[in-house]
């Protein structure tokens, strides 16, 4: 019953609030390989690329959340570029 309430809930939602909610999950992870000490350069750079070919892939259609997320997405990637270049120090 609980799991039939979720997929009713989840059928209500906009797919662009599911696939938003999904990116932030991306660009959370990235921040926590980023934050790790040392930073995992390498998983959070995954995380990066595919918050990216969400955002960029499927741009505009992701509606009012697009110019958040692309924020988001230039934000971890300058983090990233930091991170990286500390490392390399």
């Amino acid at each position: 019953e609980a799991v039939a309430e979720v997929r009713r809930r989840l059928a209500e939602t906009p797919a662009s609030v599911v696939v938003a909610n999904h990116a932030m999950g991306l660009f959370e992870l990235a921040a926590i390989h980023l934050s790790d000490e040392p930073p995992r350069l390498d998983d959070a750079r995954l995380a990066i690329d595919a918050l990216a070919l969400l955002i960029e892939g499927l741009g505009e259609r992701i509606g009012e959340h697009h110019a958040t997320l692309v924020a988001a997405l230039t934000n971890i990637r300058l983090v990233w570029v930091d991170k990286s270049r500390d490392s390399a120090d």
